[in-house]
């Protein structure tokens, strides 16, 4: 039975993507620094292993990843999935917040990935990481948040070029809006109209949505898939300036 090891998998993308590989046969490693959260998440499943680790913490990420390989057996697919965001303007931002940000969304996928490259080139595995359209294309008020999500886009490329001669692959998946609760609680009816407007598909993602491309990309039917980034925004980073305009 192939393993899969989930950071942030106590609610949002990484239970979704959690809950696809348990329902392709797979056992999963939930990993998560929530542990009510991780505990809730959990109990209802079975074939997982709910590890409470903060990603950005070397100490924790490294014996995490030993219990994982003790008690699974390995590491087949890794999705780098744990995140923060905060938003603000470039020059309100203070440096403790750029710091939280970079910590778990950029030094967390790099700790996790380092760790578990020695399981992963026994089984030949994958590598997934979570970025954001923002890592894609800039707006206004994530500074902290995308630039950390464009350094997750090139760490997979790093990853790819220098681990592929090991079977190891690396791709990263950039969501664009995404109906989490997380996403609701601070996008106004204003904004949601706006991103409706803006994307091509006219609505929101759902958490499933991106679930599917992730576990694709840890799958066989990936084997010749390493060092890209694939876009699961309903269109959005294809648009022009205006667009919403022209279709009025």
């Amino acid at each position: 039975m192939k393993t899969a090891l989930v950071t942030g998998a106590a609610r949002g993308i990484g239970l979704a993507t959690t809950r696809l590989f348990l329902d392709r046969g797979w056992q999963v490693a939930m990993i998560d620094r929530d542990g009510p959260a991780l505990d809730e998440a959990a109990a209802p499943l079975e074939r997982v292993l709910p590890v409470l680790c903060d990603v950005s913490q070397p100490e924790q990420v490294a014996r995490m990843t030993d219990r994982v390989v003790q008690e699974l057996g390995g590491i087949d697919a890794l999705v780098n999935n744990a995140g923060v965001a905060d938003f603000g303007p470039i020059e309100n931002t203070p440096f403790e917040t750029w710091r939280k940000v970079m910590d778990t969304n950029l030094d967390g996928v790099f700790l996790c990935s380092q760790a578990a490259i020695p399981a992963l080139k026994k089984s030949r595995g994958a590598i997934v990481n979570i970025a954001s359209i923002s890592g894609l294309r800039a707006s206004t008020l994530r500074v902290a948040y995308g630039t950390s999500k464009a350094g997750v886009r090139h760490l997979t490329q790093q990853q790819a070029v220098e681990l592929g001669e090991h079977g190891i692959r690396a791709n990263c998946v950039a969501p664009g809006p995404v109906r989490t609760k997380l996403a609701m609680a601070v996008h106004t009816p204003e904004i949601i109209a706006a991103y409706h407007d803006a994307i091509p598909l006219n609505r929101y993602g759902n958490e499933a949505e991106i679930a599917e491309v992730i576990v694709f990309l840890c799958s066989g039917k990936a084997s010749y898939v390493t060092g890209q980034t694939i876009a699961v925004d309903g269109g959005f980073d294809a648009t022009g300036v205006g667009l919403p305009a022209l279709r009025d």
